[in-house]
């Protein structure tokens, strides 16, 4: 017999408090070893529409209902006993009669009309009606695109008003190409399965129904509910997963569309299909790495020899592995004795004319980033992100100073992270033989220019071997340099992913309003963030300028306590503030709410039954049913020393955009609840939400 769970199921059992998610887990366990045992208690439901679906009993008042037939047993939702009866009583089990996908539909006549909440008019003309959106849609199309029949109707009467709401009734797969036609978008339509093909087989049907082969695979997915993604894949996701790429490829989009999502299974994927191949997954930080590192597992734990020949690590720690003398491995200059370095070196000439911080930005950005060894390469370099004009006379004195500050790190036997990176790609570029067959790439819009010219020489020259996944909007670290200047062309096999699974449309439609509607990099690829669709409503954001801090702290610790009698676990909760200086801020907020709380550190790991708090740099790779970002004072955000110490015009016009991509990487770690708040006076980033 086959045994099956959907993603209802799924979500509503972490809507249930922890001593219920454990009973319910216990009754599912049970289910699965022996579902014809005679101690389970099975009840016919007779007013459901279905008559497939049963009830299992698993405490007093705690129910699963599960679609039962003669081969299979599918969990479908799990809830206090009127609720799930309610939701049973509303739902039907079908083969979709054009796609062949297997759909949980809701039942028309059960839905209450869908309408949008009305607002009374400034004054007493009469607002046109609003048009319907799909009404010149043919009926043929509608279900070629999912809808079921019986909803037909309801989507060519929708408007922009209703639309969302309508979403929400609907399966996944119809409500996507909805929402992407009505943004101005041309979905394709989904496959349709041969007569007779298993409907769960169906692409659509497999990211929402998943076959449980043995009891180890269940226990992952339930203990993982946040985590389903890993599990359910989009069509338009696995096509970008499987596909084959004759050259380095990328994938982008905005925050919550599922770029992580993609790397994960690209690299699974690539280990899965290439049985001796070794698969690096890879980012630019040891904290994402960690991070990427545990979703990998929850993947693959049904699969866990895979782990033998894929390796997770951050690039820095790649490249310490591979250097010269394994044994020893390089010493990388800290960044206190290069300052002091420089400032010596500056001294010695008449460097001093210059800044300690511009001396340092150019020997970050351009001189050690592309590693001139000499006059003639500083004297010729693009300076790509430093845009003052430096006359020859002014470069000469320059080089001088980034000249004896070289000649010093040699003699002190350091290097620097980019001379290391230099040093293995040249190695690398001379071999045949590489350490790995195919690379994978997150946070791809933060890697330097030493990582990606280490990353170009080490993946071998062959199709797939280098996959990509960042987005523009989120670059926080790095400069933006020419990838195509390194080798690297991803023109023609760059793809935008455009529907949001992590953020409601309300969250996602403010934070938004932080960058520019088309971002695009040196070489000339835009990303293009119009057309982004979210799957789910949700309140709008608060955003709260108070008179003092102490006002802000109880505002949101009023706030917090709202959220969790709502019925939020404290783990779904994250508040995060700009840097470490904000953070008492935070923990005092929390602490007037009583709740336990934990500081985040580098392993981003939450604890059960505490609030997180962290700094806006650590939010990237997490995700919260309710966020709070505090503190969003002015000179706060953007940071007020770093704003100090720009000599560049450019530089300024970067440290306003890294800002900006900050705010927005905190306010999309937010599912359901956003609340923005800062005291007077205010940063000048929440101009933009209003």
């Amino acid at each position: 017999m086959e045994f099956r769970i959907a993603d209802t199921f799924t979500d509503s059992l972490a809507r249930l408090t922890g001593d219920e998610q454990k009973t319910v887990k216990t009754t599912a366990f049970d289910l699965q070893l022996n579902s014809a045992s005679p101690g389970m208690n099975f009840h016919k439901l007779d007013r459901a529409r279905d008559k497939n679906f049963w009830s299992v009993r698993v405490s007093g008042d705690l129910r699963i209902i599960v679609h039962r037939t003669e081969t299979s047993i599918l969990l479908c939702y799990v809830d206090h006993h009127d609720e799930a009866y309610r939701w049973a009583n509303r739902r039907k089990l079908e083969t979709h009669p054009k796609t062949g996908a297997a759909q949980l539909v809701e039942v028309r006549e059960t839905v209450r009309e869908i309408r949008t909440k009305s607002y009374p008019a400034p004054d007493l003309a009469v607002a046109p009606p609003k048009l319907p959106l799909f009404a010149g849609i043919p009926e043929a199309d509608l279900l070629s695109y999912g809808v079921p029949k019986e909803w037909i109707e309801a989507v060519h009467n929708a408007d922009e008003d209703s639309i969302l709401e309508l979403a929400d009734h609907l399966p996944g797969e119809a409500s996507e190409a909805l929402l992407e036609i009505a943004t101005g978008g041309k979905p394709q339509f989904a496959r349709a399965l041969p007569v007779g093909t298993n409907p769960f087989n169906h692409p659509d049907a497999l990211r929402r129904f998943r076959v449980m082969n043995n009891i180890d695979e269940l226990a992952s997915a339930l203990d993982y509910p946040w985590d389903k993604w890993t599990i359910f894949l989009h069509p338009s996701q696995r096509e970008l997963v499987e596909r084959d790429y004759n050259g380095p490829a990328k994938v982008t989009g905005s925050a919550g569309t599922g770029k992580t999502i993609v790397a994960l299974h690209r690299a699974y994927f690539l280990a899965r299909t290439n049985p001796e191949a070794r698969v690096l997954l890879t980012t630019f930080s040891e904290i994402l790495a960690y991070a990427l590192n545990t979703k990998l597992r929850r993947l693959i734990s049904h699969d866990p020899r895979i782990a033998e020949r894929l390796e997770v690590h951050a690039i820095d720690v790649i490249a310490k592995r591979l250097s010269d003398v394994p044994k020893t491995p390089p010493i990388i200059a800290d960044r206190e004795t290069l300052r002091q370095l420089m400032h010596d070196a500056a001294q010695e000439t008449e460097g001093q004319k210059f800044s300690l911080h511009f001396l340092l930005a150019e020997w970050d950005d351009v001189v050690d980033a592309w590693q001139l060894n000499n006059w003639e390469e500083y004297r010729d370099v693009r300076r790509l992100g430093r845009k003052t004009r430096l006359p020859e006379q002014q470069r000469i004195l320059l080089w001088e100073i980034f000249e004896k500050v070289r000649s010093r790190l040699n003699a002190k036997n350091l290097m620097t992270a980019s001379a290391m990176f230099s040093r293995l790609a040249a190695r690398l570029e001379a071999s045949e033989k590489k350490p790995f067959d195919y690379i994978v790439v997150d946070e791809a819009q933060d890697i330097s220019i030493a990582q990606l010219r280490f990353l170009a020489a080490l993946a071998p020259n062959k199709p797939n071997s280098l996959f990509f996944a960042g987005d523009l909007g989120q670059r926080i670290f790095q400069l933006p340099f020419s990838w195509k200047a390194l080798g690297i062309d991803i023109r023609g096999r760059s793809r935008t992913l455009h529907i949001n699974y992590r953020t409601s449309h309300q969250i996602r439609t403010q934070a938004d309003r932080l960058l520019s509607p088309e971002l695009s990099d040196v070489d000339g690829n835009i990303e293009k963030r119009s057309g982004t669709i979210s799957l789910f409503n949700g309140p709008a954001p608060i955003i709260k300028v108070l008179n003092t801090p102490e006002e802000e702290i109880k505002l949101v610790s009023t706030w917090i306590l709202e959220r969790t009698q709502e019925g939020l676990m404290p783990y779904e909760i994250g508040i995060f503030v700009r840097s470490s200086a904000e953070i008492n801020r935070a923990r005092k907020a929390i602490e007037a709410s009583g709740i336990p709380y934990k500081v985040l550190d580098e392993h981003l790991e939450t604890t059960s039954g505490h609030i997180s708090i962290g700094t806006m740099h650590l939010a990237k790779g997490l995700e919260f049913r309710a966020v709070a970002v505090m503190a969003c004072d002015d000179e706060v955000i953007p940071h007020q020393e770093r704003i100090e110490k720009v000599t560049d015009e450019t530089d300024l016009e970067e440290v306003y955009n890294t800002e900006r991509h900050l705010l927005y990487v905190a306010c999309t770690r937010a599912r359901d609840c956003l609340l923005v708040t800062g005291s007077e006076p205010a940063s000048e980033f929440l101009d933009d939400f209003m």
